[in-house]
């Protein structure tokens, strides 16, 4: 080699050190993250040295990093077509189809990287993270474990798998393959013990697994960790919440909340104000609930987390309409919100708009495919439409004597979201076995049921009763009209009219006594665990004679699940006539009793589970001027939901105190019932 080459090399290599040297500062921005530095200073060097493929690669990358993906691409585009061997080019050509979010073509390649240098670590993870990105995860995971034997204990790397760990275990969990999902996540806790994201969504798994126990343990695990404690108590709050202990709730909750400072993360601020909050809606503290809420909506004015606890507490309250409003509120800020769409859904379908509630659920669905909460109210709402028989037997005794046997079918068939057809068919023999009476009637009635209006609906029904007694045999007809009204806040109101033949026993029943019965039932409920039924009734029979009937009950609910209800019962019945010989027809007759209800309600009970009704009242009943008589009742259902679409329970009442037909003696009632969703789905295309 010449002096003159020798000479040329070494001030070629001074000129390159230098040039590196001046570049440092510039690589340190990269590397910690000063990506807004970075792209000025290479912006500067580029201004001295525009063809510097060193500079421009990390200009390329300060501008990608920093959130101008289009113009990263365009710049290592023009490096890629400069040096089309260039193999760190090509990395950071790919690297920048994965900031455009350009996953697919990112797939062919960094395929093709991989086939090129297979030892590549920055190819093997660029690769990893793209198929993580098209939510083939399993193939992700084989790629990253390729870049993790290239650059074992690489931290980047893992973090990559923890990520795709948890991404595949919410891909599972989402097709609701529970055991799948906690698997993947338990592998995690391996990789990374007690890690907070993985934690969380092994808590949230178990959640919607309705795994309680294990969200609990989960969730106190996550607790041990002080820098996420106050986290850890919001999700053990919802935990009680979802196991029915409110109180407990509302405890923790609170002591989360009062554990915020200025140095809490806004995140979490708002998490734990949100849960506080909800927690006092769960606990019926309206009034605290309310007031929080105000002062938020001054400090956060239309913030969608604040209208949505906003329209939760309006909802607890049965202020349907203002929770519309801002379940509406919420979806002009954001469409895609799932509170805003799903909670609309809810709020339509307590108002009554069937149609738009499906709607709003099926919104939600567009947003969030296959979503556990969107996907299970579409389901309620079709099995609300499906076609149903409903079957009852029992066994009547009493001491005077009298047997009967009954058994009665009631079919709804809906043939709309409106409109469904009713049939009834009915069976009864009863005898008594001192005067050797015997009687037997078949009724058969058809009708309809119609929504004139989300808030009222008509039903009407009517047929013949076929009855064979002792000394005739006879047929009538039978009518059953009625309007249910929910036009207000907390209140209904049933009015009709009914037509019917008195079948208490044989006797009544030879005599083909025909009631004419005008009715009024109204329930109104509060806010603060109190509540009021009344039934008003006029009854005018073909013998003459008529009847006035009052019932009014006032009860309080002490607990919410199971249902305990205490309260206070009176019945006023007067008769026109008094005709003792022939049925209990009093001038006036008055019942007092107090009473104590236990509820699993079967329409809560999931499959497989048990549910039951348990009654037990005592009070004294008045006839006439004669002195008072002990009253007492009970009564009792028991039974199982074999699954969302059958339920078998047996039931029982056992009482002393009078109706309109009979006194003085102790009345027993034992039978069986079967409802039957008896076809999968509604008949009928919304």
């Amino acid at each position: 080699m010449s002096l003159k080459k020798l000479i040329f090399l070494i001030a070629l290599f001074i000129v390159q050190w230098i040039f590196a040297q001046d570049m440092k500062e510039g690589f340190t921005y990269l590397e910690t993250g000063k990506y807004a530095e970075a792209e000025t200073f290479f912006s500067t060097i580029l201004k001295d040295y525009p063809e510097n493929k060193t500079a421009r690669l990390c200009y390329g990358r300060a501008i990608g990093l920093n959130g101008k993906a289009k113009e990263a691409y365009n710049l290592f585009t023009e490096l890629l077509a400069d040096y089309p061997n260039d193999f760190e080019v090509k990395l950071n050509y790919g690297e920048s189809l994965l900031w455009n979010n350009n996953f697919t073509d990112a797939k062919v390649y960094y395929n093709s990287l991989v086939a090129e240098d297979p030892n590549s670590f920055a190819a093997q993870l660029g690769f990893a993270n793209t198929l993580s990105n098209l939510k083939e995860y399993e193939n992700a995971l084989n790629v990253v474990n390729t870049a993790l034997e290239v650059s074992p204990g690489n931290p980047n790397a893992l973090t990559s798998k923890k990520y795709i760990y948890l991404g595949y275990a919410y891909q599972n969990q989402q097709v609701q393959n529970y055991e799948k999902a906690e698997e993947l996540l338990k592998k995690n806790l391996v990789l990374f013990e007690n890690d907070k994201d993985t934690l969380l969504n092994l808590a949230n798994l178990y959640l919607i697994w309705n795994q309680l126990d294990k969200a609990k343990e989960t969730y106190n695990t996550l607790a041990e960790q002080p820098d996420h404690k106050i986290i850890a108590q919001n999700g053990l709050a919802l935990v009680e919440h979802l196991n029915s202990k409110e109180k407990k709730a509302l405890g923790i909750s609170t002591e989360a909340y009062q554990s915020l400072s200025d140095k809490t993360d806004k995140s979490i601020v708002q998490q734990t104000t949100e849960r506080y909050i909800q927690a006092l809606i769960w606990n019926k503290k309206f009034n605290e609930a309310a007031t929080l809420i105000d002062n938020l909506i001054i400090e956060y004015p239309n913030q969608n987390w604040v209208l949505s606890l906003r329209a939760t507490l309006n909802i607890y309250k049965s202020n349907f309409k203002d929770s519309l409003d801002d379940y509406n509120q919420i979806l002009v800020n954001d469409s895609t919100s799932f509170d805003g769409n799903l909670g609309k859904a809810n709020v339509l379908k307590a108002l009554g708009y069937t149609e738009n509630a499906y709607a709003s659920a099926e919104n939600t669905l567009k947003f969030y495919k296959e979503q556990k909460d969107a996907t299970n109210f579409i389901n309620q709402l079709d099995n609300s439409f499906a076609p149903t028989l409903e079957s009852k037997a029992a066994y009547t005794f009493d001491n005077g004597d009298n047997n009967a046997f009954s058994f009665s079918n009631n079919v709804i068939f809906p043939l709309s979201l409106k409109f469904s057809l009713l049939g009834s068919y009915n069976y009864r023999t009863t005898n008594n076995s001192t005067t050797n009476n015997s009687a037997t009637s078949n009724d058969l009635s058809l009708g309809l049921s119609y929504k004139l209006i989300p808030s009222i609906t008509f039903k009407g029904t009517a047929g013949l009763t076929s009855a064979k007694a002792e000394t005739d045999d006879y047929t009538q007809l039978l009518t059953d009209l009625s309007f249910s009204i929910k036009s207000f806040k907390l209140q209904s109101l049933d009015v009709g009219y009914k037509r019917q033949i008195e079948s208490f026993n044989a006797d009544l029943l030879d005599r083909e006594i025909v009631q004419n019965n005008y009715y009024a039932n109204y329930n109104l409920g509060t806010n603060f665990n109190l509540g009021w039924f009344t039934q008003l009734m006029y009854t005018s029979q073909n013998d003459g004679n008529s009847r006035n009937l009052l019932f009014t009950s006032l009860y309080y609910n002490l607990l919410a699940k199971p249902s305990v209800k205490v309260g206070f019962n009176y019945q006023h019945i007067t008769f026109k006539d008094q005709l003792p010989t022939i049925y209990f027809s009093p001038e006036k007759f008055n019942a007092y009793e107090v009473f104590v209800n236990l509820i699993k309600d079967e329409a809560a009970a999931k499959p497989k589970e048990w549910f039951y009704n348990l009654t037990g009242a005592f009070g004294y009943q008045y006839i006439e001027d004669d002195p008072k008589i002990t009253a007492y009742r009970i009564q009792g259902a028991f039974g199982y939901r074999f699954s969302e679409r059958s339920i078998l329970n047996i039931y029982g009442t056992r009482s002393n105190i009078a109706s309109a037909t009979a006194a003085g003696f102790t009345f027993t009632e034992i039978g069986l019932r079967f409802k039957w969703q008896f076809l999968k789905k509604a008949v009928f295309t919304r």
